[in-house]
């Protein structure tokens, strides 16, 4: 089977400030027919680039070439369960009385939701604190191995913990449409956010999340907590009681951290 690989310029702006520019970068691909967008998102995976905004390439050619291990590419092999030993809870939701967390179950029955999608989840922190724009997109998701994970959207919307800590401070930072189509393709198993919801509170529409239910991925919004809460490496918990017939409800979430 015949491997591909691409070599391009390109421009990032990240969404916290500054710029990079490359000149010539090679990633693998998967076949010979991958996207400008695709060949993106393996560059900023491939070099673990945080809080990207945006990326633009230039002088894109494809051509064969054996892989040579991108990071996040098809011939990479690496894996991420967490470290085995000593750990510590970390509770990751609201109380009652300030709103709850709430998980929502695709096709809106709980009763079908299984426990590998909502128990013991490899989680990833995608930490969007202090970025300038809106939305989530997938320059913020890519240097990440998301399959098989619970993917938690760190926006910093509330502030601080214990009485009144459900209370809304500065921009809230919605999952664009198509970083939620991302994670599907992906493999991502759950997705959850600090904020009230993933979409963009101010209108009707719900694009990210009926991309994500419609796709049979769970979510889980309002969590709170994330900011004690390691990039990688915690498993996630937010299981639901099985309900036929009922879409939404409040969970307690929690995560166990390893202690080293």
């Amino acid at each position: 089977m015949t491997d591909y690989r691409a070599s391009f310029d390109a421009g990032i702006v990240f969404s916290n400030g500054g710029d990079l520019t490359v000149h010539g970068f090679r990633v693998d691909l998967p076949g010979p027919d991958a996207s400008e967008a695709e060949i993106a998102a393996l560059f900023v995976a491939s070099l673990g680039l945080l809080m990207t905004d945006t990326v633009e390439l230039a002088n894109v050619r494809i051509f064969a070439e054996p892989h040579k291990g991108t990071r996040g590419g098809p011939s990479d092999t690496r894996t991420s369960a967490p470290v085995a030993g000593r750990e510590r809870l970390v509770e990751l939701d609201h109380l009652a009385r300030e709103g709850g967390t709430y998980l929502e179950a695709p096709g809106g029955d709980l009763a079908a939701v299984e426990l590998a999608t909502t128990v013991d989840l490899p989680a990833v922190v995608v930490r969007v604190t202090g970025a300038r724009r809106g939305a989530v997109g997938v320059g913020s998701l890519a240097p990440f191995d998301v399959r098989g994970h619970a993917v938690l959207l760190h926006t910093g919307v509330r502030e601080g913990h214990g009485e009144g800590h459900g209370e809304v401070h500065g921009e809230v930072h919605c999952l664009a449409p198509e970083a939620a189509a991302w994670l599907v393709e992906q493999g991502a198993v759950l997705v959850g956010t600090d904020a009230d919801g993933l979409d963009d509170c101010a209108h009707e529409a719900r694009p990210a999340r009926e991309t994500l239910l419609g796709a049979g991925v769970p979510v889980v919004e309002r969590l709170t907590g994330l900011d004690g809460l390691p990039p990688t490496g915690a498993l996630f918990t937010a299981a639901p009681p099985r309900l036929l017939g009922v879409g939404r409800v409040p969970v307690r979430a929690y995560a166990r951290v390893p202690v080293a």
